[in-house]
């Protein structure tokens, strides 16, 4: 007999909810494609309309985004109760440094590592899903541990 709470479904979260968290942040994981294989960066990024903007130098990163695949952002946040996920899938297209994107999204978003980070880069969505759910206590988890069949070696 397990004592455990009940368990709060996961909060499927539409497009408007996942573009308001979005905004509520400004570090992502960007996942692109280089030689075949995924990597994963690091990028802090700003919403601009319903698409997403960050900056980076020249380097494998910018190279794997504006190749012909398609790339991800992934953003997290939480609060005291309850934690979320948002992903943006889509083409990333290299922008040209105009007065309009300097004036927009380009205005407040500053790279947080030092260096020549003078390419835009701006990632055009085709998908944008989200979910958010309870955080539960570790203590729900450690009367798990350990428990179950064994196994003495022989």
């Amino acid at each position: 007999m397990h004592n455990d709470p009940p368990q709060t479904p996961t909060e499927l979260l539409d497009a408007g909810s996942c573009w308001d968290l979005l905004r509520g942040v400004s570090v992502g994981h960007l996942a692109v494609f280089v030689n075949g294989y995924p990597e994963v960066f690091p990028v802090n990024y700003k919403v601009d309309q319903h698409s997403l903007v960050f900056r980076t130098g020249e380097g494998t990163k910018l190279r794997a985004a504006g190749g012909p695949l398609a790339v991800a952002l992934e953003a997290d946040g939480h609060d005291d109760a309850k934690a979320w996920s948002v992903l943006v899938k889509g083409k990333a297209v290299i922008l040209e440094a105009s007065d309009e994107l300097l004036a927009g999204a380009g205005l407040t978003l500053f790279p947080w590592q030092a260096g020549e980070k003078d390419h835009f880069v701006r990632i055009v969505p085709t998908s944008v899903t989200g979910r958010r759910f309870t955080i539960t206590s570790p203590l729900t988890w450690w009367n798990h541990v350990g428990h179950g069949t064994r196994h003495e070696p022989v």
